[in-house]
């Protein structure tokens, strides 16, 4: 091994980045040298000279002795003696001075106090050239749960630091009810109705809330509703959004904006030949048609903006302040977008800050405020969409809480942003802008994804004191009983593919979990809002036990939850302490499982590595579907099952493993539904493309435009969903396993 390679291992090493892993598949993976580098170069680190990456390993293990304080503090509310660790310089003083503002003490404590080094415990040395460095053990205060301040001064030197005290676990499902809870998951932008205008908005939600709450469902479970890129909506992946604090403006209902039927600009718009055009397209299309949606919304909420500005009322007081008790965020994605539109129009192949002047290309400069003076009314423009859809998300959550919902809304936080959108360019130090978030291969992908998210340095993410990833939290929890964390293993580990190198050759580095998991649980209490954490794919062991301590449900799905041999695993030996469905947006509905719908449209689009895996694949859905009727048939939960088997056996006698021709029995679908109602985890969602026994899946992973990913439509106005007979069957059978008691 090179000098250079063993210092960019090293370096490596001292990031985070891991040596090595085991994937899904038992196989042992060493980290590329060279994927290594590209991560190390994209993080700005140089990377071909032995004395560059000298200067940066020794600058790394000095930093934590050259600071006072450390970037971030978190203890545990229930901890007993909370301390911090300070890094005295042996030349300095031997005594120094803290002062600690807290958050949320009704009399705003300040505490302060004196201390000699000699009289604190001793926890590490060091020493760099003539200087050396003692870091000592200070006790601390008791402080109520909260983002706290601390500030040390000693001798000439003087630091600070935020200091967060948490409590050990999240709110608990105890707390939200004693019953087993049951509820839909739907993909909001896929509900049909008479009235919208081409996609599902936030009152075809809350059609959805009464209907189901009358039908005793505790829960609504929702796609991501961040904010995409609202002058590309071509872009229409949720799960790859411009920025996770915010909301997507093409779910507001138009017509319910305050104003709208008396605005009379709006009312000649949609009386328009082109409109009424347009807008029949939209409706009637059988995928979602994004651009034509976007191009009937947004002329007609400029004009009630117009209105708006025209209209000084109490409304306008409510918006300004919306706007005040926002962070920053709010005003830099407005200004986001206004800058998106300007240089759009002056080049229909800008996408994204990197393709603007080099001068707009940071929030932070003198161009992007002048900017902002000059066209401060379109920015309030779109702070005036943000407000909206507040408004709507916010009454939706509230009519959940007038049908009793114990839960109400359940909302997808994403696992990352794209890096050409509002949050990157606002906060370029936090992000690696060129590195991407994947997952490695394994039984859902077996080439290995990328996501095209773009990652957080960890490092920069504590110098932030994990600011933006509490402002993530909150945006979900304000409208929510419950968040969902997609792929929450990222906490502990992502898994970053570098620029240039292919999915397989991702490599894994580590974040600080533990506080992490620390700040989740602050803002759960504070919110009074559960987590679950979306734990599929290649989890270390004893991950799921890990966030089940800490106050998280778990994610689990019946297509995974199989014993080694294969066999189906008894509902009573799932955790409580878990969120439990039949399937995923990522994976088949239960009726293309059945099918193979999914194994089909695998091969077609070539997204097996070899046909070794094709045909292994194929092999083990057959047995599935055997040992789904065994375990179903096992809790008595199905008889009569002859035909179906028979049917199995004339497939597997004709070599049709791939797919079945027997399609799958309503009555055993809904068997499935009770199968993982029996268990003891406290919340079950059903997808409404499983209610609707649908085969179809919504996201085929690996694909962007070869498969129509979060464009169908369901093919049922939202408002007669619950009265399909097979629906009504359906809900029944929930009713009975998981009965309200009172």
């Amino acid at each position: 091994m090179s000098d250079l390679t063993a210092q960019i291992r090293e370096l490596s090493s001292l990031l985070g980045f891991h040596a090595n892993y085991t994937n899904a598949f038992g196989d042992f993976v060493e980290a590329d040298v060279d994927a290594l580098a590209a991560l190390l170069s994209a993080m700005g680190y140089q990377t071909n000279s032995e004395q560059a990456l000298a200067n940066h390993i020794s600058g790394i293990k000095q930093a934590s002795f050259r600071k006072l304080l450390p970037d971030v503090h978190i203890v545990s509310e229930e901890g007993g003696y909370p301390t911090i660790v300070v890094s005295i310089p042996s030349d300095v003083s031997d005594n120094f001075t803290w002062h600690i503002t807290t958050e949320g003490m009704e009399d705003n404590k300040e505490l302060s106090g004196e201390c000699w080094v000699s009289d604190l415990a001793h926890v590490e040395y060091a020493r760099f050239s003539e200087e050396q460095f003692n870091k000592f053990s200070l006790p601390l205060p008791t402080l109520k749960a909260g983002y706290h301040h601390i500030a040390i001064k000693h001798g000439d030197q003087s630091d600070s630091c935020q200091l967060i005290v948490a409590p050990n676990t999240c709110y608990q499902p105890h707390q939200v009810s004693s019953d087993k809870l049951w509820g839909f998951a739907a993909q909001l932008y896929s509900l049909t109705s008479e009235r919208n205008w081409g996609m599902g908005d936030f009152s075809d939600l809350n059609t959805l809330i009464a209907d189901s709450a009358a039908q005793g469902a505790s829960a609504i479970g929702l796609n991501p509703l961040h904010p995409l890129f609202q002058h590309n909506p071509y872009h229409f992946s949720p799960y790859s959004p411009s920025s996770r604090c915010l909301l997507n403006p093409l779910y507001i209902d138009v017509e319910s904006v305050d104003g709208f039927e008396h605005c009379q600009a709006a009312q000649q718009l949609l009386a328009s030949e082109q409109f009424k055009t347009t807008k029949l397209h939209a409706q009637n299309s059988e995928l979602i048609d994004y651009p034509a949606v976007a191009a009937l919304k947004y002329p007609v909420l400029e004009l009630l903006y117009e209105q708006f500005c025209q209209t000084g009322n109490e409304a306008s007081a409510e918006f300004e302040q919306f706007k005040q008790a926002q962070d920053k965020a709010l005003i830099s994605h407005a200004t986001y977008e206004a800058l998106y539109e300007f240089f759009r129009k002056q080049n229909h192949d800008n996408y994204g800050w990197q393709t603007w002047p080099e001068a707009y290309q940071k929030l932070e400069g003198e161009a992007v405020r002048a900017f902002q003076e000059e066209h401060s009314k379109r920015i309030d423009y779109f702070c005036y969409l943000q407000w909206l859809a507040h408004l709507q998300l916010s009454s939706a959550q509230a009519l959940c809480q007038q049908h009793d919902m114990p839960i109400g809304l359940y909302l997808d936080l994403a696992v990352g942003c794209d890096g050409s959108g509002a949050e990157v360019w606002a906060n370029q130090a936090l992000y690696v802008s060129s590195a991407s978030i994947g997952a490695p291969p394994d039984a859902m992908n077996t080439l290995g994804q990328n996501w095209g998210l773009t990652p957080m340095n960890p490092s920069v993410l504590r110098k932030q004191a994990y600011h933006p990833f509490i402002q993530a939290l909150r945006s979900a929890m304000r409208y929510a009983g419950a968040i969902r964390i997609d792929h929450i293993l990222g906490l502990l580990r992502q898994y970053w593919v570098a620029p240039g190198f292919a999915a397989h050759q991702g490599i894994y580095i580590s974040f600080p979990f533990d506080e992490l998991l620390s700040i989740i649980a602050l803002e759960s209490q504070r919110n009074k809002c559960l987590v679950v954490g979306e734990d599929l794919g290649t989890v270390p062991e004893g991950f799921s036990e890990q966030i089940q301590n800490r106050g998280l449900l778990s994610y689990k799905v019946l297509y995974f939850e199989k014993w080694q041999s294969g066999l189906f695993k008894r509902p009573d030996t799932y955790p409580e302490m878990s969120m439990v469905t039949v399937s995923t947006h990522d994976l088949p509905t239960l009726y293309g499982w059945w099918q193979g719908e999914d194994l089909t449209l695998k091969r077609q689009l070539a997204l097996y590595p070899n046909e070794a895996m094709e045909r292994w694949e194929a092999t083990t859905r057959s047995t599935d579907r055997y040992n789904l009727i065994a375990a179903l048939t096992d809790m008595a939960l199905i008889d009569n099952i002859d035909a179906i088997t028979k049917q199995l056996d004339e497939d597997a006698q004709l070599d049709t493993n791939r797919e079945s021709s027997c399609a799958l029995d309503k009555n055993m679908a809904i068997a499935s539904q009770a199968f993982l109602a029996k268990s003891p985890c406290f919340l079950q969602l059903i997808p409404l493309e499983d209610a609707l026994a649908l085969t179809e899946q919504v996201n085929m992973p690996g694909t962007v435009n070869e498969h129509p990913n979060w464009r169908r439509k369901l093919p049922l106005s939202t408002d007669v969903i619950m009265d399909q007979d097979n629906v009504q069957y359906l809900n029944s059978t929930m009713r009975d396993c998981r009965p309200k008691q009172g």
